[in-house]
């Protein structure tokens, strides 16, 4: 039965190093763990006595006896969602993501994440990479990007639609590069012209920097389609809704605990939709890797090592803004 370091959070929110042993059961696999993405969702939860972590990539060790769809030296991710039972409405429709019985990142398996040198997750729930992705750059897409891309293949926004990206950072950079790729026009608001160069690298049509603007209608012309949130504070809703394209749709994908406000004229003088997101179910994920290998999207990344001190180092400058964009742990 295999024991393996992990690291955990705590009360007062410091990293403690700790210890896991677990049998790999038949339907499971042994990963050894290079890389771990960080995602907001860790700083969230670095004051429970969890395992942190839900970003993996690494190389399976050891089969589970009933695993035939993997082989021990495959390269492979995991996500947020580690489970599922299977006979619901939604995991019969492809969407176990929303099961009421799933197993989650910081619901479920507390005593195992990421943030760990080994891993022993379910072998369905695993994610081939392919060669053409690092380890590195993958790991931040088993959560980030996988939550962007099932926004753009979920929930029918079409090649040509006019995209806005309010934010350039750890979600936004990807759903720029996501949306760019897949066809879309992609407008980027951000706070100031800083990242103006980048943005348009990562494939921006146009780019919005909101200081001093107090409308957006003369700057942004045509009107926008989708427009998919990713900053920690809520924008100011009366400068973007005007600018919403009747029937337009709002992503708003960060995580927060505060309300979701909205101005309730506009919305129903223009049929607009608020659409809620939630990580992506396999089927996407997996288009969403194959997707990233084809195109050459990778997430911007930051790199710390896989130690008490690495961790917290990559939590305090994620905490603080400065991280550009994913910050990613390695053993």
């Amino acid at each position: 039965m295999p024991t393996f370091t992990v690291f955990k959070g705590s009360e007062n929110g410091d990293i403690v190093k700790s210890t896991t042993t677990r049998e790999v059961r038949p339907d499971e696999v042994l990963i050894k763990v290079t890389h771990s993405g960080v995602c907001g969702t860790d700083a969230h939860h670095r004051h429970r006595d969890i395992v942190l972590g839900h970003e993996g990539a690494g190389v399976i060790e050891q089969l589970g006896t009933q695993v035939t769809t993997l082989s021990v030296g495959d390269r492979v991710g995991w996500g947020y969602v580690h489970s599922s039972c299977g006979n619901c409405a939604e995991c019969l429709t492809g969407k176990e993501n929303l099961c009421a019985y799933n197993e989650t990142f910081s619901r479920s398996n507390l005593d195992q994440g990421s943030f760990a040198h080994y891993g022993i997750w379910k072998a369905s729930y695993i994610f081939k990479i392919p060669d053409s992705i690092a380890p590195e750059h993958a790991a931040p897409l088993m959560c980030g990007g996988a939550t962007m891309f099932h926004v753009l293949r979920s929930f029918d926004i079409k090649p040509t639609d006019r995209v806005g990206v309010i934010g350039v950072g750890g979600l936004g950079h990807l759903a720029i590069q996501f949306a760019s790729k897949m066809g879309c026009e992609v407008v980027v608001f951000s706070s100031t012209e800083n990242k103006r160069k980048e943005a348009t690298e990562l494939g921006a049509k146009q780019f919005v920097a909101m200081q001093g603007k107090d409308e957006l209608e003369s700057t942004v012309g045509k009107q926008i389609k989708h427009l998919i949130v990713t900053t920690s504070s809520p924008p100011d809703w009366n400068k973007f809704l005007p600018i919403m394209a009747p029937g337009a749709v709002i992503y708003p994908v960060t995580v927060s605990y505060d309300e979701l406000k909205l101005p309730y004229r506009v919305i129903t003088r223009k049929e607009l939709r608020v659409q809620g997101t939630l990580v992506s179910p396999r089927q996407t994920h997996r288009e969403m890797i194959a997707f990233a290998g084809l195109h050459g999207i990778k997430p911007i990344i930051e790199e710390f090592p896989m130690s008490v001190e690495g961790i917290m180092d990559a939590l305090e400058r994620l905490n603080s803004g400065k991280m550009r964009y994913r910050g990613v742990l390695h053993v």
